[in-house]
């Protein structure tokens, strides 16, 4: 049976506008899309754009129907497809993520299982989820300390001139366990100057403290020995793991970085090779997009899977990342549903 491609925009509102050290905005738009298969069953997918990485949701919709004459005969070619989709679109992680999303779901479908007992995967295995709590004035950072009372664990995004009075503000209300995240927003010096802070505050560990490319910097922050070091923004896809391993502690998977659920169990095999912490994280999306990332959290140390909990408007029902552990859905392919 031929697949048969739909693409829909949803604006997703978040809480409070989301900024962190490049800016920020509170309306993001993401790309739904639907596989159907002619017999009943559809797979469901998201791209979550990041103009970081140089795709918004009209470069999405323009890659899939470059995509589109490439989708498999057969859902369950999977690996074949993934490559065929980087050679096409090799830029656009997020467009490819949406086409593995939705076939990894289809493929589940027709088999009644849900995608962490294909890999053969314990859901009990999950990790907690960290919530975020964005760059805002001290009144609202406290308000949205006691909104996210039900998280057990904070990220925090720093990155700005008074990141110790954000910590400050922070450790005024909360003594929950902090992880902080300055989006590359530091100097070397700056960041060496941080750490004894951080510490001081309980924070676990820093991702990506400076630009992506400055690996001499990361790796100087990392000797001083105060926290473990993750990198995102530095870290795309597998092959990249081997260049920051000499860096960095640890690394942050985003699907929408690599562009698909096999390539991101690729970097999880590729940083226990070297010994590394693996991290999976997300954009604002819904849950379609953070459902697919949760199903591979047995394998990884730490989750921030909050993108579709910082929103007001999710469409869709899926893994739960409150508190407690990462609960998975037990419906077969991702076990997502329409809210």
């Amino acid at each position: 049976m031929t697949l048969k491609l739909t693409a829909e925009v949803v604006t997703l509102t978040t809480r409070h506008p989301f900024i962190i050290a490049r800016g920020g905005q509170s309306d993001y738009r993401v790309v739904c899309v639907r596989l159907t298969d002619g017999g009943g069953l559809e797979g469901l997918g998201e791209a979550s754009p990041s103009s970081y990485y140089g795709e918004t949701a009209e470069t999405v919709l323009e890659k899939l129907k470059i995509l589109e004459p490439y989708l498999p005969k057969d859902p369950f070619d999977l690996d074949a497809a993934e490559v065929k989709f980087a050679q096409v679109v090799p830029k656009n992680g997020a467009a490819r993520a949406a086409l593995s999303g939705a076939l990894h779901d289809l493929v589940g479908k027709r088999l009644g299982v849900p995608l962490y007992k294909l890999w053969g995967l314990d859901p009990k295995k999950a990790p907690v989820s960290s919530f975020t709590i964005g760059i805002d004035t001290p009144e609202k950072t406290r308000a949205k300390v006691k909104e996210a009372a039900g998280y057990s664990i904070l990220k925090i995004k720093l990155g700005t001139d008074r990141d110790e009075e954000i910590l400050k503000t922070i450790r005024d209300v909360t003594d929950k366990p902090l992880r902080v995240d300055a989006n590359a927003g530091w100097s070397k010096e700056r960041a060496l100057e941080m750490l004894p802070i951080l510490k001081e505050y309980g924070v676990e560990f820093v991702e990506q403290p400076l630009p992506p490319e400055d690996l001499e910097g990361i790796a100087a922050v990392r000797k001083a020995g105060i926290l473990p070091v993750v990198v995102d923004e530095s870290c795309i896809v597998a092959t990249d793991i081997p260049r920051v391993a000499q860096a960095a502690d640890g690394i942050n998977i985003k699907l929408a970085k690599c562009g698909s659920l096999r390539e991101a169990l690729r970097m999880i095999a590729t940083a226990r090779a070297h010994k590394m912490l693996v991290m999976v994280g997300c954009m604002v999306e819904t849950s379609i997009g953070i459902t697919a990332a949760a199903h591979f959290t047995p394998l990884v140390d730490a989750a921030d899977l909050d993108g579709a909990a910082l929103t007001v408007n999710d469409p869709y029902c899926g893994a739960e990342i409150s508190g407690a552990a990462i609960k998975i859905p037990d419906g077969p392919g991702l076990g997502v549903t329409r809210r």
